[in-house]
């Protein structure tokens, strides 16, 4: 029989801005495939208050019900649930979606501005929550302090300020602590995530489960987007991933190119930076068929994250190509680059070692692609993780006696 699945997030393809919502619809696809009814339901206020307009339509999955939330009061609906942590102006319809179906699981994502920790008391089902970002812990949700540095010792009230976002009050009445007892498990993305929070006060116990990919056959040869050897950077141009750590190991005329595919708030002062960098070339955004190739031909990935990520999921996609990993020694990366298949570096110097033994000899090179297309294989398949995340709901299901719902999470593993 099918599990009856709410999926219930803020953002959702193609309301969406960052990763977290390319992976919950990956997960949402991945279960439908094994036969489970899911409904999507997202915040459409939200992203379009955000984003300014409308997102450009993409194709929908026919066996997935997706609800979008809207009302008449646009932004003031995101800024009353930020503010008070709460359902509002979609209160009525989330109760009538949650309470008044019977779904066998809840399953909470990125709630920010959905209905804050208020609404994890809706619905009946068993109740997961998947922590994609560091929200729990930080009203910015990333633990980038001052807007300048991974956050160490929080002072919260002036950090936030400094990003530009009114402080939530809530956050200190112990409204999350009350409202986190409605959830049955917690899922952090790495050990290294469940350990922030942890460390910054969040005491629930979390269940490590990572992000997957589809596993592909190794491709045929695709054509090189260009004949010079090229290291890649692929991601959201932020001061916080690090791209202009970067720039500086690839001065001067001679040697690989390096390939900047993304655009966001921080390129301008990335570009203005990497005038007289001949090497450097910024490729814009570019659509999920193109990016094959360009990883494929690529000598390595670099990913400079300078905050604490809860995972690093342009990792694994290069490793499902075979691309080897060059990684900053932060966060979740270590964790991550130690299955195999990278490199890890500190600083600009250690960064330039690492493109050089990559460069300069061929046969290391093509040892750490075996050993990325292995780890990936054995770690981040969809196979592998939705048996991860079935046997939890098996688990947490049979100690709550919901018998049946434990028997099917348990017969959907493979």
């Amino acid at each position: 029989m099918a599990l009856k699945i709410a999926m219930l997030t803020t953002f959702y393809p193609p309301y969406n801005f960052g990763g977290d919502g390319a992976g919950i619809s990956r997960l949402s696809t991945a279960l439908a495939d094994r036969g489970h009814e899911v409904t999507v339901i997202h915040d459409r206020d939200a992203y379009v208050a955000l984003a300014g307009s409308e997102p450009a339509p993409i194709p929908a999955d026919p066996r997935i019900k997706v609800i979008g939330l809207e009302s008449s009061f646009g932004k003031l609906s995101m800024l009353f649930t930020h503010q008070l942590g709460r359902p509002v102006t979609h209160a009525r319809q989330l109760s009538d979606l949650l309470d008044g179906r019977d779904f066998d699981i809840i399953w909470f994502h990125n709630v920010s501005l959905v209905g804050g920790p208020g609404v994890l008391c809706y619905g009946k089902g068993l109740k997961l929550y998947e922590a994609h970002e560091h929200w729990l812990v930080c009203e910015t949700h990333v633990l980038w302090q001052d807007n300048e540095r991974p956050c160490e010792k929080p002072h919260c009230l002036s950090c936030t300020l400094r990003h530009n976002r009114p402080p939530q009050l809530w956050r200190r009445t112990g409204m999350l602590d009350r409202e986190a007892r409605h959830v049955d498990a917690f899922i952090a993305k790495s050990e290294f995530s469940r350990d922030k929070h942890h460390a910054f006060g969040f005491q629930r116990e979390m269940e490590v489960i990572p992000y997957f990919l589809p596993d592909i056959p190794p491709q045929a040869e695709m054509i090189a987007p260009q004949t010079k050897p090229y290291f890649l950077f692929v991601g959201r141009l932020e001061k916080i991933k690090g791209v202009q750590d970067v720039i500086p190991a690839f001065a001067g005329e001679e040697g690989p190119d390096l390939l900047i595919a993304g655009t966001g708030e921080y390129e301008e002062a990335l570009r203005d930076q990497a005038r007289g960098y001949p090497r450097v070339k910024f490729l814009g955004r570019l659509t999920p068929e193109a990016l094959p190739a360009y990883y494929q031909h690529a000598r390595a990935l670099i990913v400079p994250s300078l905050c604490y990520e809860t995972f690093g999921i342009i990792i694994i996609e290069a490793f499902r190509s075979g691309t080897p990993v060059l990684a900053r020694r932060l966060g979740p990366l270590p964790e991550i680059i130690a299955k195999g298949g990278g490199l890890l570096f500190d600083d600009v110097a250690g960064l330039k070692t690492a493109i050089e033994a990559i460069q300069s000899d061929g046969e290391y090179r093509e040892s750490l692609s075996d050993d990325a297309r292995r780890a990936f294989q054995e770690n981040w398949t969809d196979d592998i993780v939705l048996n991860r995340y079935f046997d939890l709901i098996h688990r947490v299901a049979k100690h709550r006696g919901m018998n049946e719902v434990s028997a099917q999470a348990e017969a959907s593993i493979i």
